[in-house]
């Protein structure tokens, strides 16, 4: 009975390891493009060795039909222009429900509403220097997640003018999407990059992590950190990129939906690591609202939610926080 039961053991150990083996030789499939105004990157292990980026672009090609601010023909742009809408697409309700739960949980300091005063400032697909400041006091009164009333079939506003920007939450959820089409094709290792959001799952060949880099915000172009992710999301928000110059003065396109304003942070950058990549992405704006102190007590208490920041010392000097449920996987660049 014993030889039995050790042949048995004998016997699995070599199924699994040769298993091992044979998962180890399975090829990895790399797919890039572009979308959203950006690049994309996928990775991922595949027994067949197929290539999806037809399904790739035409997925994120019928997302921008129902997102982009981009396009006068999405179902964004045509919520913006009307009082209200049915949904035409699978896309838009649920970036509103995630948007409505991280208004509420931040109090606030995510908003979607907040394109008026984006148009005010400059940015947004109509990008102009000549920003109104005079006019944000008024602009504040089209500014609320209260403003915005919906359900699964449609999605109305209370008042003319009040306008959605989903730039703060949309491309994780095209991320989550594209995540969720490899997994319907029963791929369970993959790397998915879209703008520098990224979703991975599961390891590379010999157990070994998918490594992101973390742009160092003073050298852009350069790592500031290394992560090593599996089976999380991870994005980044940074205030050092898109911005511009007024009277002398730099504003960066981060904006206060609370106070309308641009505020002055020593936040740099922020990276949020979270179970799909549209609640990171929804929250690594909000983050950059609330600031150093006011995230890491949030963070605290969102088991689900890590955080790295890189910011400004009271020295002048760039420090950097990882929170406990990442701060092992983050390794600075010298």
């Amino acid at each position: 009975m014993a030889k039995r039961t050790l042949a048995y053991i004998i016997m699995w150990f070599f199924l699994l390891h040769f298993a091992a083996i044979a998962q180890n030789q399975i090829p990895m499939i790399s797919v890039s493009g572009e979308a959203q105004g950006t690049t994309y990157h996928i990775k991922y292990f595949d027994k067949q060795n197929r290539n999806f980026k037809t399904q790739t672009d035409s997925i994120l090609n019928d997302f921008d039909k129902s997102l982009s601010l981009y396009r006068e023909d999405s179902e964004i742009s045509e919520f913006n222009r009307s009082h209200a809408i049915r949904f035409r697409s699978p896309y838009f309700y649920p970036v509103l429900k995630k948007s409505k739960e991280a208004f509420e949980k931040t109090n606030g300091a995510f908003d979607p509403t907040i394109m008026p005063l984006v148009e005010a400032y400059g940015f947004g697909p109509k990008k102009t220097k000549n920003a109104q400041f005079q006019n944000i006091d008024s602009l504040l009164k089209l500014v609320g997640f209260g403003q915005i009333e919906f359900d699964s079939v449609m999605v109305q506003k209370a008042q003319e003018n009040v306008r959605l920007d989903f730039n703060g939450i949309a491309q994780g959820y095209s991320v989550d999407l594209i995540s969720r089409f490899l997994e319907q094709q029963n791929i369970d290792r993959y790397m998915v990059e879209i703008g520098g959001e990224i979703v991975c799952r599961g390891k590379k060949n010999d157990d070994k992590f998918w490594v992101n880099g973390i742009e160092n915000p003073l050298k852009p172009g350069t790592l500031y950190s290394t992560v090593q992710l599996s089976d999380r999301a991870m994005t980044t928000a940074g205030n050092y990129r898109n911005h511009f110059e007024k009277d002398g003065q730099v504003f960066n396109h981060l904006i206060n939906p609370k106070t309308g304003s641009m505020e002055q942070t020593a936040l740099l950058s922020v990276t949020v690591f979270a179970k799909d990549a549209i609640t990171a992405d929804a929250y690594d704006t909000a983050f950059f609202v609330m600031g150093v102190e006011e995230t890491k007590r949030f963070i605290k208490k969102e088991k689900d939610l890590d955080v790295y920041l890189i910011f400004t010392g009271t020295d002048g000097k760039l420090n950097d926080f990882a929170s406990d449920g990442i701060k092992d996987f983050v390794k600075k660049v010298n």
